[in-house]
């Protein structure tokens, strides 16, 4: 029985890969969950492409930690990005909106665990600073 499903956005991303961060350690708490299988982590790719071009190194620390599920973005990823950008969204939240949004086979969508819960007001999604 898996627990609950998390999306990291680029900010508590960049927490895990900072040791210094003052979120570090709450941020890998939630990584040591999901690797005794208490949860699911997922960290959408372009989030972290963003975060990778404010702290180089990002995206392939991430890519290489084994309990993380990258991401892709697909089509519907796009569709739903030009709508958020259109609004006013950054390029680093789009895709993070997208995954935690409800789909078919999770009608209430993913958590989205963030250090910045204002950018995502409004998104329909559930941010959990």
């Amino acid at each position: 029985m898996a627990g609950i499903a998390v999306v990291l956005d680029h900010t508590t991303a960049t927490a895990l890969y900072d040791p210094k961060d003052p979120f570090n350690e709450a941020v890998a708490a939630f990584y040591v969950q999901a690797s005794v299988g208490l949860g699911d982590l997922y960290a959408p790719v372009l989030s972290l492409t963003a975060g990778d071009a404010e702290r180089p190194g990002l995206l392939g620390y991430i890519n290489g930690l084994r309990f993380i599920r990258i991401e892709a973005f697909d089509t519907d990823a796009a569709v739903t990005a030009t709508d958020l950008l259109r609004f006013g969204h950054s390029w680093a939240a789009v895709h993070a909106i997208h995954a935690a949004r409800p789909f078919p086979t999770h009608p209430t969508g993913w958590y989205l665990l963030t250090l910045t819960p204002k950018a995502y007001a409004g998104t329909g999604v559930h941010p959990d600073p």
